[in-house]
């Protein structure tokens, strides 16, 4: 963007009263941390076929199958909880 269309959009847009009195954080060590639930580790059989196959789409997507499963069951226990309109 040039200095013109810089102060063109400038000239029509203004920042919100919430932004203009936000605390500026200098160090990403001022941040909260986020609060990480609790996991407890479970044991599951699955086929070595299926496992198989969660291992490939798992690395194709860059991350630990383990990971990928739990994002599965997640997905699939809301849209369950969805249907029968069980929702907290």
């Amino acid at each position: 963007m040039t200095e013109d269309e810089t102060k063109r959009f400038w000239e029509k847009h203004a920042m919100s009263e919430d932004l203009l009195n936000a605390t500026h954080i200098e160090d990403e060590e001022d941040l909260p941390l986020p609060r990480k639930q609790s996991t407890k580790p479970i044991n599951l059989r699955i086929e070595s076929d299926l496992l198989s196959r969660l291992q490939k789409v798992a690395e194709k997507k860059n991350v630990p199958y383990q990971t990928l499963l739990k994002q599965f069951v997640a997905e699939r226990v809301y849209e369950e909880e969805k249907r029968e309109k069980i929702l907290y």
